[in-house]
């Protein structure tokens, strides 16, 4: 890789600049376990980030035997699920952003009422991206995803609370593939 024009996850961001709300391009991610700062996969995936900001969702957290962390989300609060095109879930993501913010009842507008039990918190970060061509299909291939087929994690879009505000995002939550017993992490954070 080089610092070309023509390889977005090189270039310098400008910290500086301010960020416009979702705008065409613009991917919000949250993560909870290995793509975290600190942990192992943040660097190699991650790089580049815009911003990283403290946010929870509402849902289950897990620990595999190896160690890993999975996260279970409720289905009511699932409001897209992702594909293989990185473009056309960042213009979800968009789309949605939008009908969050108006105050019309629609069917996609999260309702901030508690799911009750067995749900609650899970804390982590969420991250936006300027390049979801290249993030996703990376972040993509580590998790194992494949829309279609059988996937070690699913993408959705979640409601996320970030700075006291309500934002669609993508995460990876668990799939299909997943053998054995997991440990849940009743503070829903992992390490």
């Amino acid at each position: 890789m080089t610092d070309t024009p023509m390889n977005p996850m090189n270039q310098a961001m400008n910290p500086k600049e301010p960020l416009k709300p979702n705008t065409n391009g613009m991917l919000r991610l949250f993560v909870y376990g290995t793509l975290k700062r600190g942990f192992w996969n943040h660097d190699h995936f991650c790089r580049g980030v815009l911003t990283v900001e403290d946010a929870v969702v509402c849902g289950r957290l897990f620990e595999t035997s190896s160690g890993i962390p999975v996260l279970q989300v409720p289905d009511e609060g699932i409001l897209a699920v992702g594909t293989t095109n990185p473009l056309a879930d960042v213009a979800t993501q968009a789309h949605v952003a939008a009908r969050m913010s108006n105050p019309e009842q629609t069917p996609d507008r999260h309702q901030e009422n508690d799911t009750g039990a067995p749900w609650g918190p899970v804390y982590g970060e969420l991250l936006t991206f300027n390049d979801p061509v290249i993030r996703l299909p990376a972040i993509a291939r580590l998790e194992g995803f494949h829309p279609g087929g059988p996937c070690l994690y699913r993408r959705v879009l979640i409601p996320v609370r970030a700075n006291g505000t309500m934002l669609p995002a993508w995460l990876y939550v668990v799939g299909d593939r997943w053998t054995g017993s997991f440990k849940e992490l009743s503070g829903g954070i992992w390490r």
